[in-house]
């Protein structure tokens, strides 16, 4: 019976150790995927992302907000919106200087293309300077939202992708995508330099 009753707790032992070597494994199984999962949240986190707050230009009401994410893919989201804008359709590029320091605009400078090629829109023309954007449209209550992502660009990549220190500029009329070297877009009304988001 002693011998039994040894056999017993020597095996109630085992079956505990190995249990509780289980919830361990178990344990540090959880311990590994909370890890992973905030490592990727961390990850998406800090994506690199660039602001510009648009004020008027040219006697324009116009403001608003332009945000730059990069998505680690050679691509970035760019979102727009304005508002007190005049109704109908506007121009929208990247203009090589970050400042909008003149009351029209022009202190930004022509538009980014560090390729140096023709003015077109992007995605259906050969070619297309970097900074060419593409139009938006204000509706009747003066506001107005664009998305897109746009591929080439950077927040705080090589000089040619970067889009830091540029300016994005609001045109005055829509962007006829063939006229050289800006599209026909007419005057400046909006302006914002573009800043890395700290």
């Amino acid at each position: 019976m002693k011998f039994i009753s040894k056999y017993l707790t020597v095996t109630t032992l085992i079956v505990l150790v190995s249990c509780s070597g289980t919830k361990q494994e178990e344990a540090s199984e959880d311990e590994a995927t909370n890890s992973e999962e905030m490592g990727m949240e961390k990850a998406e986190e800090v994506k690199p992302v660039a602001m510009a707050a648009i004020s008027s230009a040219s006697g324009s009401t116009l403001s608003g907000e332009a945000k730059f994410t990069d998505n680690g893919d050679g691509t970035v989201t760019f979102e727009l919106s304005v508002s007190g804008a005049a109704p109908g359709t506007h121009a929208i590029h990247l203009h090589v200087n970050g400042d909008c320091s003149a009351p029209d605009a022009t202190s930004a400078g022509g538009h980014w293309n560090p390729a140096d090629v023709d003015h077109g829109k992007r995605g259906e023309t050969q070619m297309f300077h970097a900074g060419d954007i593409d139009n938006i449209v204000v509706g009747e209550d003066s506001t107005g939202s664009l998305s897109m992502s746009v591929k080439g660009w950077s927040v705080g990549g090589a000089d040619s992708t970067n889009v830091i220190g540029k300016a994005i500029i609001i045109h005055a009329s829509a962007d006829d995508f063939t006229s050289q070297p800006s599209g026909a877009a007419g005057a400046r009304v909006g302006c914002g330099v573009v800043t890395e988001k700290m």
